[in-house]
């Protein structure tokens, strides 16, 4: 039977033995709608497979609003299968306890990049950022487009595109994550004429506007943080939506090179067209986004590559073991 137990990086969980075949190792991290923990998914003759388990805090059950996002989450994303989107692998329920198994992902997010080079005083590579940009176009090229069982589109949009949601793991991959708040035609999501649904400082100007999303707004939220790991400077550093709507409406972004002068005109150029504030001066597609930036990379030389983007992380976090997990 499921029993519980008290791990020590946090309050008592519930090993899901019995439902799940899953064995909580650790606490990874918490966010604004749940815990994540690192954990062993079990089966026959010593069958195991390291995972993550997402749990909803226990305080957010008691509104089905989060509820419903959280299982929408898990639902969106099962049939999401590529390479730069993080995998969910199960949705359970447990003495009403949601949680959701996906896959784990052994490496570090952009904010957390974007933390050690200040602290070491750098910037990060022009390259390097658009490699990591390029591979989050692949995956929103992707999501936008899916279709379900029946040829029908799905009607994705992230909404939610932020440093904190692309992670890279040692091996040089890049993934987005967390489509906990994204939008689709099968889901019953908040209407966005009446609810924000996003992180101020990268929201598009439709988002803001309480106007309806579509892939366009993600490309915008994908320059802002093209913008910011590039420079080290976040474009809309607010906390509030009346800040965000003077500093967007009412200012122009400055052009990146001059924040970074050693920064390549033509990649300038691709992050500054994502961040139009009108949706027809964007990119009208992840996919075109993301073809100028591998054209840039690729055109005339051996650009970027994963085996880069792992030497790159590598040198950022020398003192953490790759090899291993616990």
């Amino acid at each position: 039977m499921a029993r519980e137990t008290t791990t020590q990086q946090g309050p008592k969980v519930v090993e899901f033995e019995y439902i799940s075949r899953c064995r909580i190792l650790k606490k990874i991290a918490t966010g604004g709608m749940g815990t994540v923990y690192l954990a062993e998914q079990m089966g026959a003759d010593a069958f195991n497979k390291t995972v993550a388990i997402k749990m909803l805090k226990p305080d957010l059950l008691q509104k089905k609003r989060n509820l419903d996002l959280f299982i929408g989450e898990a639902k969106l994303v099962a049939d999401l299968i590529h390479e730069n989107i993080l995998q969910v692998y199960q949705l359970e329920r447990y003495k009403g306890q949601y949680f959701i198994v996906m896959e784990y992902v052994n490496g570090k997010n952009l904010a957390q990049l974007l933390q050690r080079q200040k602290k070491r005083g750098a910037t990060m590579d022009p390259d390097m950022a658009a490699f990591m940009m390029s591979r989050v176009c692949r995956a929103l090229e992707y999501a936008h487009h899916k279709r379900d069982r029946t040829g029908k589109p799905l009607g994705i949009v992230h909404r939610d595109v932020t440093p904190s949601n692309v992670i890279i793991d040692w091996g040089g991959v890049v993934k987005l994550m967390d489509f906990g708040i994204a939008k689709a035609i099968s889901m019953a999501t908040p209407d966005e004429s009446e609810v924000l649904m996003g992180k101020w400082p990268y929201m598009s100007p439709e988002q803001v506007k309480f106007e309806g999303t579509d892939g366009r707004s993600d490309i915008f939220s994908l320059g802002l943080v093209m913008y910011e790991i590039i420079t080290g400077t976040r474009v809309y550093n607010v906390e509030s939506r009346d800040e965000l709507m003077d500093r967007m409406f009412n200012y122009r972004i400055k052009d990146i090179r001059a924040l970074r002068t050693d920064m390549p005109e033509e990649l300038a150029s691709i992050c500054m067209k994502a961040l139009n504030v009108g949706q027809g001066d964007r990119f009208q597609r992840s996919g075109e986004m993301g073809k100028a930036l591998e054209l840039y990379m690729y055109r005339d030389r051996y650009g970027p590559t994963n085996e880069k983007l792992s030497d790159y992380i590598a040198e950022l976090f020398p003192e953490v073991d790759r090899n291993t997990v616990l």
